[in-house]
């Protein structure tokens, strides 16, 4: 095997959280002042995902006082503590850059509804018994 490879593998996470193009996430960033060290959050839609292996790194934009704001981060580092998906969007891009020059409701995707929150509702709706039988009787039987 390569030596490249190895300390590749040495180096990658061993939990990658799952996320893709067009996720509203919250990155929870490691940082040092002084001596102290603290996470701090970066919360933002992912604009673009690139690279593999060690060397994947992944591109959050967000909006500060009607300024954007982009930051890079590598999968693999570990300052990065954790990717914490709050929403996900359609997308039909692998990169989002067109966002860069949206603004307000130029700027909004549509959003993925989860399989989970769709049951949930459909448990919720079903229809209700006509007449609850009261406890101790066999329920009758007729035709």
């Amino acid at each position: 095997m390569n030596v490249i490879n190895v300390v590749e593998k040495e180096n990658m996470k061993e939990k990658v959280p799952q996320f893709n193009v067009g996720d509203l996430v919250d990155v929870h960033v490691k940082t040092i002042e002084g001596d102290k060290e603290r996470i701090q959050i970066f919360n933002g839609m992912v604009i673009k995902r690139k690279g593999s292996g060690v060397r994947e790194t992944f591109t959050v934009r967000r909006i500060v006082q009607g300024e954007g704001v982009e930051r890079v981060f590598p999968v693999h580092s570990p300052n990065v503590a954790d990717v914490e998906v709050k929403k996900s969007y359609k997308t039909r891009r692998a990169k989002l850059y067109y966002l860069r020059d949206r603004k307000g409701k130029g700027a909004r995707l549509k959003e993925i509804r989860s399989k989970e929150k769709k049951a949930s509702n459909a448990k919720v709706n079903e229809p209700v018994p006509a007449k609850a039988e009261k406890q101790g009787e066999e329920p009758s039987t007729e035709s």
